[in-house]
């Protein structure tokens, strides 16, 4: 086929193959993702490396792929390239609205009260969008960030870089959960960490949330000796239920009951030095976020928004979302 002057030999199709085996490391996988046969995705970078006379990935068998140095140096021009296709297939349509997927991660503990409100908010004004979730650690969301795996991610502004992009979405303020029988319990007032430096602190074990409370027991003064750990806020609320312990929280369930039905009593905290914690909604600075990302971002701002008027949440701030 002869070729305009001026146009380039390979197609979008094959900067998409190139780009999703890049970022899964195998053709299997990578035919999976974008819904080909193993053996057209192939094809596609075979079209695609003889378009570019270069080799742009090495196929290793039972290892999945190896980009060459020239493949590396191609993957963020090519994201690039089917960003602008995409953004410019929309405006063109004339789009008003977003459709597509959001790989959205979010910290275990703020899930159960920032997403629900988050989901039915954003499926009522984006029907045409669909929000794929996946909980993990801070450090686990920062590196599928990292690694493109996910477009935007929930998280605590504790020890983040101050590279990564964010727009604020609520500050929470943190709370110390005592058995109900506590003796600091029974007048309901703020309680003075330090006046808890003998009794066992039940940690709640999960980046960043661990060293959260270590931190906030060192502004109190002391080192607090660790009784138990917990990986999720319901389990830490259960230990303390059963008087194993107290816990320092972000997040508050609408009860102050544990799953078993023993009352824990929730106190503000009244050293001074503990501040607030920002949630914040987080995407990677050099990621190319399409119409459906950029849509939810700004959703997730205006809806928490919302939710807080409506109680929910203590309180928040926003930012502008840009491309």
């Amino acid at each position: 086929m002869a070729r305009a002057e001026g146009v380039a030999t390979f197609t979008i199709n094959q900067l998409a193959a190139f780009v999703a085996v890049a970022d899964v490391g195998t053709i299997s996988g990578a035919a999976q993702q974008l819904h080909l046969s193993a053996s057209a995705l192939s094809a596609n970078l075979t079209e695609l490396e003889r378009a570019l006379h270069t080799q742009l990935l090495t196929r290793q068998r039972a290892k999945g792929v190896q980009l060459t140095p020239t493949g590396e140096l191609l993957v963020p021009r090519a994201r690039l390239l089917l960003h602008q296709a995409l953004e410019l297939e929309a405006d063109v349509r004339g789009e008003r609205g977003a459709a597509g997927t959001v790989r959205l991660g979010c910290y275990p503990s703020l899930a159960p009260t920032m997403l629900p409100p988050l989901i039915t908010g954003f499926a009522e004004s984006q029907p045409q969008v669909h929000l794929e979730v996946t909980e993990a650690t801070q450090d686990q969301l920062t590196a599928s960030l990292e690694g493109g795996l996910l477009d935007a991610a929930i998280m605590y502004d504790l020890d983040l870089a101050p590279t990564w992009r964010r727009a604020g979405l609520a500050l929470l303020t943190p709370l110390v959960v005592l058995p109900g029988d506590h003796p600091l319990a029974v007048d309901g007032g703020a309680v003075d960490l330090g006046d808890l430096r003998a009794d066992p602190l039940v940690l709640l074990d999960a980046p960043p949330s661990s060293a959260h409370a270590m931190r906030c027991c060192t502004i109190a003064g002391f080192t607090p000796r660790i009784g138990y750990r917990a990986r999720t806020y319901e389990t830490a609320r259960a230990f303390v239920g059963r008087g194993l312990g107290w816990t320092i929280l972000l997040q508050r369930p609408s009860a102050d009951v544990t799953y078993e039905g023993l009352p824990v009593a929730v106190r503000e905290i009244a050293t001074p030095g503990i501040e607030p914690v920002a949630v914040d909604v987080v995407w990677h600075p050099d990621s190319l976020l399409n119409r459906a990302t950029r849509t939810f971002l700004t959703e997730a701002v205006r809806l928490t928004a919302r939710h807080l008027r409506g109680g929910g949440i203590r309180n928040g701030a926003s930012t502008e979302i840009q491309r």
